[in-house]
């Protein structure tokens, strides 16, 4: 406090945790990615900035292989975006994503880290599936929310509800692929994790810009090569490794059982998120 007024927290140290988005998977730039990372810590003038975030990362693989390079960058603000991975396999289990989540949180806020993550969206009002996978992925990450919402509430962190996003289910937010932001999703996105920093009282000096520029424009070329080399590829190996869950939710719809998305999932309560010993 200064004269009875909180003083903001000077970020100088910022780390971005995750998968496929927070490499910045969406927004290509000459070179590579840009994505959510950088638009964000373009928000704090001479910040150190580390990105340890790799394709296909699942929460388990943000605990033990980008955590403890992130801890050891004294992080002052961490940003966590991580667990859509998780809900596509077939080895998706709530109680040990809360084991990882907490272990995750809970060692960046006692390192001093203010702390964002977000929970997710229905994904499959933006990447349209038959039937039963929707309603399969829609249980799946209905259950990875309440696990994020238990871990949130337990250490105060921030969180970016992605349902409420503004533009969330536009079509102009998603990339090619209708699996990663584009430019604009990716601005979006760094903008509400600014946002939500700003209420946990770190200074962010500069907005983060919805105006896109800098990035190589999207032509139908990118469309087709994405669909023919990515996207048929993606759907057939994901979908060999989600469709005995999605199998259940049918034959559970077909014999008449609940098709809530907490039920079909075989939903456990929050209660059951134990923390861990």
């Amino acid at each position: 406090m200064r004269d009875g007024r909180r003083v903001a927290k000077a970020v100088r140290s910022l780390v971005v945790l995750g998968d496929s988005t927070t490499v910045g998977v969406g927004d290509p730039v000459r070179g590579g990615w840009r994505g959510v990372g950088r638009l964000l810590a373009a928000s704090f003038p001479d910040v150190g900035y580390l990105n340890p975030s790799f394709p296909g990362a699942r929460v388990a693989s943000v605990r033990f292989e980008q955590l403890p390079a992130a801890l050891l960058a004294e992080p002052d603000a961490a940003v966590l975006l991580a667990g859509m991975n998780d809900t596509l396999r077939s080895d998706f289990d709530a109680v040990r994503l809360h084991e990882h989540l907490d272990a995750i949180v809970g060692e960046l806020v006692a390192a001093g880290a203010s702390v964002v993550t977000v929970r997710f969206h229905d994904h499959s009002r933006v990447f349209r599936l038959p039937g039963a996978l929707r309603r399969a992925l829609s249980a799946r990450i209905a259950e990875l929310n309440e696990v994020i919402d238990a871990v949130v509430r337990r250490y105060g962190v921030g969180c970016v509800d992605l349902d409420l996003m503004d533009g969330a289910y536009a079509l102009e937010t998603w990339a090619v692929d209708r699996l990663h932001p584009s430019e604009l999703g990716h601005r979006r996105l760094a903008q509400a994790f600014a946002n939500r920093l700003a209420e946990l009282d770190c200074a962010v000096p500069k907005p983060v810009s919805l105006e896109c520029n800098g990035g190589i424009r999207i032509t139908p070329l990118h469309h087709l090569a994405w669909l023919v080399f990515k996207g048929v590829p993606w759907l057939w190996k994901r979908g060999r490794d989600f469709l005995p869950f999605a199998a259940t939710i049918v034959y559970r719809s077909w014999v008449g059982k609940a098709e809530q998305g907490a039920a079909a999932g075989g939903h456990r309560p929050v209660e059951a998120y134990r923390r861990p010993s």
